[in-house]
This record gives C-alpha cells, structure tokens and sequence, in this order.
C-alpha cells in the first residue's frame, strides 16, 4: 500500500539510502558554499526561525538529524549553554566538515556542547525518549522512507518533547510558483553543478522537492506518525516550511 507518496521495497530503500549518501560524501568540501550562494544566504535565516520554534533551553539533550555540515546543531548550542545536543548524518564527509568548524576551546564535548555522530536516520543508535527535542533541516525528504524516519523520531523523542521539520516545498501562490519553477528547474541546477562540480547533485535538489510532499500533505504525514498538534507556516513566500509538532 502506498502512503502519501512513499513506497518502496527493501531493496529500492536501500539503494536510494547508498545513493544519496554517497553524493553528500562527494559535495560535502562544498557544500556550505553550494547553500550560500544559491539561497543568497536565507538559508540562514530560515535555520534561526526553526530554532525559535524549538525553543531550546540549558536542560537538553537535542537531536539535529541528518545534521549535515553542523550548522543548524550551532546555532541550537549557542541558544542552549551547556546542553547536549546531538548532531547525526549518515556522511561521515559532512560532519568532518563540520566538526572542522567547531570552536577548539571548547571541545569538552564538542562547540558549545555538540557532538557529532554518524548514525542512519532510521535505525538511529539512541534510548526511547533520549531527546527533549528533536530537529530536522533539509533532510527529511532525503531519508530513504520518510515516513520511518518520523517513526524514529517519535521514538527518541520524550513525551512532551518538541519536534521541528524545516524542509523545502513549492509555493501555495500561483504567480510566485512559476517564478520559483523557472530558477528552482532552470537556473539552480546550472548554478549548482557550476559550484560544485556534481551535476547529478545539483540536478537533486529540484527533483527531490517536486516528488516530495507539500506542506499540508507533510502535515498529515507528521501526525499520522504519532505527533500532535501539528502545524505549519510558510517562510519566504513558501519557498520552505517549518512544521512543529509535539509527542504527547
């Protein structure tokens, strides 16, 4: 059976997984640049929304899944002093990278708290309710199964516990839609392959939003997988979304 788009069988799940981990492994020297230039740095921007949704305090531990070059991770330490929080993705390239960036002086448990781990998103090494919250940025629609993934967050996540998803998606506004296909479809895979030297990487990114889910669709996807008071809002004239839910 075919749930909001997402079906594959163990072997197509596998594959997809080993595919796309071994592109992030190639682009991951490049990748903070690829972010920067092609989103004119809101992406920024969009990470501190997001973790003002989550509201983190000096208590922890949280989750940044598919963490990435650690970005999202940093800016959850720096609003949390002395919090553990967790920065997980299964390219061991990317979190080298990140972890380059960190501060040396405070490598007691990495900057401002960070540790870096490699785990798979959907058989992540962590205790049932390990996480007072738990965040994810561009990397939901990345998981092999997405629907899994949020299975095993709702896991590792406490009662009470916050999550938020950040995630690209396509414009609800029908002028600005067209706009945003044309440099989404056109200009960004040209732009992306140019910076950072993968075609089929910068070919990805449009062609892993257009198949994922939009913004209400993920909405009920979220909730169907055992989290309440699920809401969303656009950013940037829905560009992206930022989804919060809660595990009760």
């Amino acid at each position: 059976m075919t749930t909001h788009g997402f079906h594959d069988s163990a072997t197509g799940t596998a594959e997809k997984a080993e595919r796309v981990r071994r592109m992030f492994d190639r682009i991951a020297p490049r990748y903070d640049l690829f972010n920067d230039i092609l989103s004119a740095g809101v992406h920024r921007r969009w990470r501190e929304t997001a973790v003002d949704a989550l509201d983190p305090d000096r208590g922890g531990p949280y989750l940044d899944l598919c963490a990435g070059t650690l970005d999202l991770a940093r800016v959850v330490a720096a609003r949390s002093p002395g919090a553990l929080v967790v920065g997980a993705d299964f390219s061991l390239p990317m979190l080298v990278h990140g972890r380059a960036k960190l501060d040396p002086t405070k490598l007691g448990r990495g900057d401002a708290g960070i540790q870096p781990v490699a785990a798979d998103a959907l058989r992540l090494p962590f205790a049932d309710e390990a996480f007072r919250g738990v965040i994810i940025g561009f990397g939901l629609r990345n998981l092999a199964d997405p629907r899994d993934g949020l299975v095993e967050m709702a896991r590792v996540l406490e009662a009470g516990g916050k999550l938020v998803v950040l995630e690209f998606t396509t414009p609800p506004g029908r002028v600005f839609r067209s706009f945003y296909h044309a440099y989404f479809h056109h200009v960004l895979p040209r732009a992306g392959a140019w910076i950072s030297g993968e075609p089929a990487a910068a070919r990805y990114l449009p062609d892993s939003v257009s198949r994922f889910p939009r913004a209400g669709e993920l909405a009920e996807l979220v909730a169907a997988c055992g989290f309440e008071r699920v809401r969303y809002r656009y950013l940037t004239r829905g560009i992206a979304a930022l989804h919060v839910a809660s595990r009760e």
